[in-house]
């Protein structure tokens, strides 16, 4: 994915996400700085669900970085875990919703999760689980 932070955001729906988990819910405020000047994005998360808005309002977590940090975020090039330790970004408030993020935005390209890939192999070579077994 080649988008920049802010068309990723744009064009972010609401539909139900179900990689976020279902009992997480809070706001964040991203602070994108460039040039001289920052955009606030507002995010809010529940019942599965990102809503996106523009607004300063107060957050349960603000991440403030460049714009080009962002970036690299939303094309899967940089956890934001990884941001935190090596400065690139600052964040204030409630840590657990950093981890959010890495959810909300894509991962890199031809990324695949994990039990994705574990069923592949299973398919792939005729394995059954116990669990497909009791189905």
């Amino acid at each position: 994915m080649n988008a920049t932070a802010e068309q990723y955001l744009r064009q972010l729906d609401t539909a139900r996400r179900p990689d976020l988990p279902e009992t997480t819910a809070g706001t964040l405020r991203l602070d994108v700085r460039d040039d001289g000047s920052t955009d606030h994005w507002y995010l809010t998360v529940a019942d599965q669900q990102v809503r996106v808005s523009r607004s300063a309002d107060d957050a349960e977590l603000v991440v403030r970085a460049d714009r080009a940090v962002f970036d690299r975020m939303v094309r899967g090039e940089l956890h934001p875990g990884a941001g935190l330790l090596r400065n690139e970004l600052t964040v204030q408030g409630d840590m657990q919703l950093l981890m959010l993020l890495r959810r909300i935005f894509p991962g890199p390209d031809g990324a695949r999760h994990p039990r994705e890939l574990g069923r592949a192999a299973l398919v792939g070579n005729g394995t059954t689980t116990a669990r497909d077994e009791r189905q």
